[in-house]
């Protein structure tokens, strides 16, 4: 499973993650495109950086302080016990130093000590304080932007110190004097105008589903339903918006499809709020996500249905099983008897153990398969009505529709999983280094159980891991196959009624 030979070097996969001799600046130079004036002005940030920055960072960070009290709590207490050290898949892939997280948030604890705290003002050096400068922004700006804010780490800390929440202050200090993402704000700017994160406008979101339903007609010959904007219908699904253009993405989203066409539910897409996906959460800004999710919000009352059922993304689900609820909540005008918003694994689980699907197992038994769980399902949500079932109902579908199912190492899933290494608002070309290395710790153990019990397929649930393992596992010499949806898999599996000419 050696790595292809190209301009990025890839660690050589044995199945084992070794903790790796420090290698001081090896990414300082890594960081993302600067985003343009027009990409931080719409959404209300300063279109470049200000003249006072220096005064403005040090206020904005005395804001978020004040506003946020966990954040003052993770700058005063870690004890630096290295219980992180050796936790975050970048630092195991780069090697920098500085990508261990307690020395990551280190960047900003020095100018917090500097400005917030007593000993800080007056004894610096002993304080170990440091004031803001160009070179500590330019810091802030390469290594803030080297975490995925996948909370690993948070874990195996005995605080529990989120190094996310820092990562996400510290971007929303950078955005707010105008120093911006541009793959971040890009994105924002096209999902609050035209509701998605492509771009994509309502002719070329009706062509997508019509594609798809000729699909699904010629290679079934069932008349399945991709509807839009249909007022009264049961069910509003908001999904990422790469389930409605690419593989393994779309394949997943044909099975959205032919489960609500089984089970007998109205459902339909909004061309108003097309976009599950809120990257407002990866720049910190709480008015931004706020922004994004109100969208769907809105369309689900303009589409008067009755509930809400969200696809395949995971930092989309820990927006929305986290904060939907104070951010827009109430939903008031859904029916209480459903849970809003509803995963739809918990909607497909729920129709399999109530036979309202029925099941061919054996449609994937050119398949064995493992399940990679994503971050921020796995860390920052649940899912059901159970203590961990956002890592058991996902393995219960594949289960339901698949009799080939492995898992991967114990210290690499659920809770202690890896990162796909894109996550955080770092899918973007410029990080490409980055984004391979960061997916070894991934990469190691899935060839584990590919050289031991011959899996050929990981299945997950979140759209960025799909884009990113698509990406970078044919560096590590996977093929790009290998990446697949959990509901790709119940469209292989689930049988279809009402075949054309039958």
């Amino acid at each position: 499973m050696a790595g292809k030979k190209d301009k990025i070097k890839t660690e050589k996969l044995t199945g084992e993650i070794r903790i790796p001799a420090i290698e001081p600046g090896a990414t300082a130079h890594y960081k993302p495109n600067l985003a343009k004036p027009e990409h931080n002005e719409a959404l209300g940030f300063p279109g470049e950086r200000v003249k006072n920055w220096k005064v403005a960072a040090v206020d904005k960070m005395g804001d978020l302080l004040s506003k946020y009290r966990s954040l003052q709590v993770y700058m005063d207490i870690c004890v630096k016990c290295g219980a992180c050290t050796d936790k975050c898949h970048y630092y195991l892939g780069t090697k920098d130093p500085k990508n261990m997280p307690v020395a990551r948030q280190e960047l900003m604890r020095k100018v917090y000590r500097k400005y917030f705290t007593i000993g800080g003002k007056l004894a610096p050096g002993l304080a170990n304080a440091e004031e803001m400068t160009e070179d500590v922004m330019d810091e802030w700006y390469n290594y803030f932007h080297q975490c995925s804010q996948c909370r690993r780490c948070s874990v195996f800390c005995p605080y529990g110190i989120d190094t996310a929440e820092v990562t996400m202050a510290a971007r929303e200090i950078m955005n707010s004097v105008g120093i911006g993402h541009k793959y971040c704000n890009e994105i924002l700017g096209k999902v609050t105008t035209v509701g998605n994160n492509l771009g994509m406008e309502k002719a070329a979101l009706k062509n997508t589903l019509e594609f798809v339903e000729e699909d699904v007609e010629e290679e079934d010959g069932v008349a399945v339903k991709y509807p839009l904007d249909e007022v009264g219908a049961d069910v509003l699904v908001i999904a990422p918006s790469a389930d409605f253009f690419s593989s393994p993405h779309i394949e997943g989203f044909t099975g959205y499809g032919k489960v609500f066409h089984e089970a007998g539910v109205s459902w339909t897409v909004s061309s108003y709020a097309s976009e599950f996906a809120n990257f407002g959460m990866f720049i910190g800004n709480y008015d931004t996500m706020k922004k994004v999710a109100q969208r769907i919000k809105d369309a689900a009352h303009d589409l008067k249905v009755k509930r809400i059922i969200v696809g395949e993304c995971g930092h989309a689900w820990r927006v929305a099983y986290s904060f939907w609820n104070t951010l827009i909540g109430p939903f008031d005008f859904l029916d209480p008897k459903y849970r809003a918003p509803t995963h739809i694994c918990e909607f497909t689980l729920d129709l399999i153990k109530r036979d309202g699907i029925k099941i061919d197992k054996s449609a994937n038994d050119d398949r064995i398969v493992t399940f990679h769980d994503s971050c921020n399902v796995a860390r920052a949500s649940r899912m059901g009505d159970m203590p961990g079932g956002q890592f058991d109902i996902p393995r219960e579908v594949i289960k339901s529709v698949c009799n080939n199912f492995v898992e991967m190492h114990e210290d690499a899933i659920r809770e202690f999983t890896y990162c796909c290494g894109g996550g955080g608002g770092l899918l973007t070309d410029e990080l490409m280094d980055l984004r391979v290395k960061g997916a070894m710790p991934r990469a190691q153990t899935l060839h584990e159980v590919v050289e031991r019990d011959g899996v050929n397929t990981m299945a997950m649930i979140c759209a960025i891991c799909k884009a990113q393992f698509s990406k970078v596992l044919p560096k590590y010499g996977f093929d790009m196959e290998i990446v697949a949806s959990v509901h790709q898999l119940v469209a292989n599996a689930i049988v279809l009624h009402g075949k054309i000419g039958v």
